[in-house]
């Protein structure tokens, strides 16, 4: 019986996990079909200043915004923990700012970051992002 259970438990993380990690690949491609494919459609976005956004389709918007805003956007995950339905990664994200289209070398900015992801059946309940904006946020500045 218990190794039952520790079994179904092991299954669980690695569906969680595999889930995450799918929508990191996603990020990745910026392939806003397959985020909004990988989310409940009560789906939350919390951003590392707290902001909320309920709604899949309010997140498609979301993302499809900040894609033409930072085109080559890229999380490179270098730890992954699970417990149960919950995904914490750490790693990078990087990308370049781009006010009117065309990627500059220097608005090239990099951050380490973290992402808890909350999963119901097989599909992103919550994102929840932790990341210093200020390399991103000085990009913007010398822009405006």
């Amino acid at each position: 019986r218990c190794c039952k259970l520790f079994k179904e438990w092991n299954d669980m993380n690695d569906l969680a996990e595999s889930v995450a990690h799918a929508f990191i690949r996603a990020i990745n491609r910026q392939d806003v079909d397959a985020l909004v494919n990988l989310m409940t459609e009560e789906h939350r976005f919390i951003d590392s200043l707290g902001n909320v956004v309920d709604g899949r389709e309010k997140m498609r918007t979301g993302w499809a915004k900040y894609f033409r805003m930072v085109p080559d956007y890229t999380v490179a995950i270098e730890e992954t923990f699970c417990d149960g339905p919950v995904v914490v990664m750490l790693g990078m994200a990087q990308g370049t700012y781009t006010p009117d289209g065309k990627l500059k070398p220097e608005n090239r900015w990099t951050t380490p970051t973290a992402f808890r992801a909350y999963i119901e059946e097989q599909k992103v309940a919550e994102w929840r992002v932790y990341a210093d904006n200020e390399p991103i946020r000085q990009r913007m500045a010398k822009s405006a």
